[in-house]
């Protein structure tokens, strides 16, 4: 089994690990982020091109479309399964949570030209949006239907549309559980 996948379980399941009948019945989303790092980590390429082929497939059928090529993390989250969109030049940390119906994508002009970077223990809520070549630090909380288009500092909280920062210490407690 793929590291990085192991601590994805650790984040879905804890200490207790994965159970016979949880494995059978996995959910969509743990079911695609196991071909997501399958596809994202083969290093064979012909092999590589099957994962990645069968994770488009899967796209089509789950509506989280993260590319093979993005960069993410151990201990990847999805809360629900659901429409996920994230561009494949954005950078994602370890211990980061994403809700159903997150985009996060690029800016194509401008001076926020680019794709996102989210660093660790993030929690990204249901709709919201994050886009442009901006930085969310370590321990930030976006809340749902929120619009991030700018540099978010570490332990804080993101809410509205236009976005407001809130500053917080542990903004995610209670939000990103069994952290690696």
């Amino acid at each position: 089994m793929n590291k990085a996948f192991s601590k994805d379980l650790y984040r879905y399941y804890g200490d207790k690990g994965e159970s016979l009948l949880q494995r059978l019945l996995r959910p969509v989303e743990l079911k695609y982020i196991a071909l997501f790092r399958k596809a994202n980590g083969c290093p064979f390429a012909p092999l590589k091109a099957y994962y990645t082929l069968r994770l488009k497939l899967m796209s089509n059928k789950t509506h989280i479309q993260i590319p093979a090529r993005t960069q993410i993390g151990e201990g990847f989250y999805i809360g629900h399964s659901g429409r996920v969109i994230i561009h494949p030049d954005a950078k994602i940390a370890s211990n980061v949570n994403v809700g159903t119906g997150v985009t996060i994508g690029a800016e194509n002009r401008g001076e926020r030209k680019g794709a996102p970077t989210l660093c660790g223990n993030c929690w990204i809520g249901t709709n919201s949006v994050i886009v442009g070549n901006v930085t969310i630090g370590e321990d930030v909380m976006v809340a749902p239907l929120t619009f991030v288009n700018f540099d978010v500092p570490p332990h804080s909280i993101v809410v509205g549309n236009p976005a407001k920062i809130i500053s917080k210490e542990d903004a995610t407690k209670d939000y990103v559980h069994n952290k690696i």
